[in-house]
């Protein structure tokens, strides 16, 4: 629900705080760590790894602080979408449409907190590639970015749409907080690339540490059916932009 300025109202999330809580430490048990990475005011970014649909609300409900997370426009239908829109979460369309990223934008300058999962959709959740949507956030708001590694949603081959049984441990981990600016003479785009390198750099790393401190892999990533008209060519590894 939105207010007059057409941000979510800050009430919006106090109902959904149990909600998330309920989820990580009733319906699963849920292992958090580095709470003490979050700052306890201004504006933060939490960029998780994405390996479930799951993945939002575990880490809704681990972070210390609320957040409005984003996320794609196609959940927002029926009484799921009702129930999206009312704890302040944001939907977001991935044809390209930067209106939400504009509404996350003001959400930070207000010095809330915006949950992304950069990946765009679900995979091994190893960061390998992210869309340039967080590292324009980053970059326009000068918010803190905070990495999280998010394990055990889905486990081994199971399939991106499994729902995991009830009571199965859970870990989210909150990694060290990352900040990136413009450097003068550098243009929009470079500036783009560069900060959704060090982004998806600190993610990835994070992610990768999470994994050695739990014992927990990541999921096997979904196997594209193979194009036998299909030859490799040798592309420059630059994050895609989704938003």
């Amino acid at each position: 629900m939105a207010t007059s300025n057409n941000l979510p109202a800050t009430w919006s999330r106090a109902w959904s705080r149990p909600v998330g809580w309920f989820l990580d430490h009733v319906l699963y048990r849920t292992v958090i760590t580095g709470k003490s990475n979050i700052p306890a005011a201004g504006p933060v970014i939490f960029a998780g790894n994405h390996i479930s649909f799951l993945d939002g609300p575990v880490m809704f409900g681990a972070a210390p602080r609320p957040m409005h997370i984003l996320v794609k426009k196609e959940m927002f239908k029926g009484f799921l979408g009702k129930v999206l829109k009312a704890s302040g979460q944001l939907p977001v369309d991935r044809t390209g449409d930067r209106t939400t990223l504009q509404l996350a934008r003001q959400l930070l300058d207000a010095g809330r907190c915006v949950g992304i999962l950069p990946e765009g959709t679900r995979g091994s959740g190893a960061a390998e590639t992210i869309s340039n949507g967080v590292a324009w956030l980053a970059l326009n708001s000068g918010a803190t970015v905070i990495p999280v590694a998010i394990l055990g949603t889905r486990q081994g081959r199971e399939h991106r749409d499994h729902i995991p049984a009830m009571r199965r441990t859970l870990y989210v981990s909150f990694g060290e907080p990352h900040t990136v600016q413009r450097r003068k003479g550098e243009s929009g785009r470079a500036s783009m690339d560069r900060a959704a390198a060090v982004i998806r750099s600190a993610l990835a790393g994070h992610v990768q540490e999470a994994v050695r401190n739990t014992g927990q892999a990541l999921p096997e990533a979904p196997r594209a059916t193979p194009d036998p008209d299909h030859r490799p060519t040798a592309v420059a590894g630059t994050p895609a932009d989704h938003h």
